[in-house]
């Protein structure tokens, strides 16, 4: 669920479009996966979603799917794909202190696509990395009306402070789509003042670039939400999903 934060951003961008929001409920959590399994399942989804709703456009929501899996699909669905990739550039730009975290799962923060964003956008700065996979399911308990944990959210901060070169750390890249919906707890508990930086700003620009040139394709209307896995776990989801403009659901 923690694309969420990226279908709000997309949503101020383009208040009128009919979103989807598609969540592979029964393939939580992709970030403690191998990536072979990782790259196969989000083929074989979007491959199934392409058929069923024929979209002007797809993205990735997901910063571990889209770093494993985001060439391949580009390849075999004939529509454009963002992905979501670590915001390494602008949490690059921001640093005074030229020591940026990156904060995300184990299997994003491992990945050779992370080495190549930090040695294109931030060669000039030390980049520390942490995988904190308490926080994914820290932000699934908030969307479902439950309190975070704080000690996951104490945890993720002191895997990147208590590093060598922590104590200069200026700015931390939420490379999780989940982290986002945690900005409130992070900052809160943050021992000094950080910068917390995500994609989702840019990927909704890049998103609206795109359907400016195939606004014929783009319907507009209510949002629906699309899960695999069971009907029953999205009773506690349906606050959060109906704020949010999805207002029908379905399992597929």
């Amino acid at each position: 669920m923690g694309g969420l934060s990226v279908l709000d951003a997309v949503r101020q961008q383009l208040p009128g479009a009919a979103l989807v929001y598609c969540a592979d409920l029964a393939g939580f959590p992709y970030g403690t996966k191998p990536e072979p399994e990782v790259s196969a399942r989000v083929a074989g989804l979007l491959g199934r979603l392409f058929e069923r709703l024929q979209p002007a456009l797809m993205v990735i929501a997901c910063n571990t799917a889209s770093t494993i899996a985001l060439l391949h699909v580009r390849r075999v669905i004939p529509c454009p794909i963002v992905g979501t990739v670590p915001a390494i550039k602008p949490a690059a730009a921001l640093s005074v202190s030229r020591t940026i975290g990156v904060l995300g799962t184990e299997a994003t923060v491992r990945q050779p696509y992370v080495d190549a964003l930090a040695a294109a956008h931030a060669a000039d700065c030390r980049v520390l990395r942490h995988g904190a996979p308490a926080l994914v399911a820290a932000a699934e308990a908030k969307l479902r009306g439950g309190r975070p944990d704080p000690a996951a959210v104490d945890e993720a901060l002191r895997g990147l402070l208590d590093q060598p070169g922590g104590d200069r750390l200026d700015t931390v890249v939420l490379a999780c789509t989940h982290f986002a919906l945690l900005r409130e707890e992070l900052e809160a508990a943050s021992p000094r003042r950080l910068c917390f930086v995500d994609g989702a700003q840019g990927i909704a620009r890049r998103v609206a670039d795109l359907v400016a040139d195939r606004a014929a394709g783009v319907a507009s209307g209510a949002g629906r939400f699309l899960a695999t896995g069971p009907r029953e776990a999205l009773a506690p989801l349906r606050p959060a999903l109906q704020s949010r403009g999805l207002l029908s659901f379905e399992t597929f």
